[in-house]
């Protein structure tokens, strides 16, 4: 079987990835596996994986974690608890997809009360990187890669139930690998995952699928599309009042952001979640211009292609705060491919 990394077994990040896993197995008590809010299919790919390995060694594993409707396929009854109010004793916690030094953004338990341990998977560039043990890795599309390498390092007989999330986490962040992001090494893990049972053809038939309401909400959606700046900015706009006349939730919005960034000629979507007194921005981009850094000048995060942002303000003042940011990143790029 290829493991990881095999051709470099001292690399840092092969030592990393041995470390979370000895922490993990070491670990007498419990260990709490958390993510990030609004969990995506890395997220919850990530935390049943890991979760599904350490049960199969004996560990009792706690996963608190909001599931999203469209993503309830794939948890097995029981598997997922709700919110955490306190925190067991003798926790380990281990916090994927999301930076543990950011503890606004980490879903399932308050991680600001947390006294203990704290292991850290993780693939965003923004990551402080500071935990008893951590494997952080900007360059690989997907946490769920990592998480595959730990599995290995953990030594748990790998099964299709394993498997399967952690190819829900690989082919969703990397748009089923469409995106740029994607390494030849993506790929060779797709290839492990998938010889180990993953179910990939099930995966894209459950998430292909949507409500009645998803379309009658886009309907109204689409009615707000702007474009701008010649079109290399597509833009629009939800509230409560669109998903009260359509019978949608927030949820079904998720995927609209993708959606308009396959505008011809666009180099940027943003997809605004307006809730009233605060706005939560989605962001895509292609070519030069960064999303991550249009979202960090605006209080929030992410990676390079994709990221997001959220200000407790009103629209027309995050409007305005987007517009500076958005044309400041603009400009970024056409200098450096002037440059180029």
């Amino acid at each position: 079987m290829i493991g990881m990394n095999e051709a470099a077994p001292t690399s840092t990040y092969t030592q990393e990835v041995r470390a979370v896993a000895a922490k993990l197995r070491g670990h007498p008590g419990p260990i709490v596996v958390l993510s990030h809010e609004n969990p995506d299919g890395d997220a919850l790919g990530s935390v049943l994986g890991l979760t599904r390995a350490l049960r199969a060694l004996g560990k009792t594993v706690i996963a608190p974690m909001d599931v999203p409707r469209y993503l309830r396929f794939l948890p097995e009854a029981g598997e997922i608890s709700p919110p955490l109010t306190e925190w067991p004793q003798g926790a380990l916690a281990a916090v994927l997809d999301v930076d543990n030094n950011d503890p606004a953004r980490v879903a399932g338990a308050d991680l600001e009360t947390f006294s203990g341990e704290v292991v850290n998977v993780d693939h965003h560039g923004t990551n402080a990187r500071r935990a008893a043990a951590l494997v952080v890795d900007p360059g690989r599309p997907a946490t769920a890669m990592m998480v595959a390498d730990v599995v290995d390092a953990l030594g748990v007989p790998w099964s299709e139930a394993i498997a399967t999330p952690l190819m829900l986490g690989l082919t969703t962040d990397t748009g089923s690998f469409r995106f740029g992001s994607v390494t030849p090494e993506t790929f060779e893990v797709a290839a492990r995952l998938r010889a180990h049972g993953a179910r990939l053809g099930w995966l894209n038939d459950q998430l292909g699928q949507h409500p009645r309401a998803y379309y009658l909400l886009l309907r109204e959606v689409l009615g707000t599309l702007e474009f701008l700046y010649g079109g290399r900015v597509v833009l629009a706009r939800v509230d409560g009042a669109m998903l009260e006349r359509s019978g949608a939730t927030w949820e079904d919005v998720e995927s609209y952001v993708s959606l308009l960034r396959g505008a011809e000629g666009a180099v940027l979507a943003v997809m605004v979640k307006d809730f009233g007194d605060r706005v939560k921005l989605s962001l895509r981009s292609r070519g030069n211009v960064s999303a991550q850094n249009i979202a960090v000048a605006l209080g929030g995060g992410g990676h390079v292609p994709a990221a997001g942002a959220s200000l407790s303000l009103p629209y027309p003042e995050v409007r305005a705060r987007l517009e500076e940011a958005v044309a400041a990143e603009l400009a970024r790029a056409e200098a450096e491919q002037a440059g180029a």
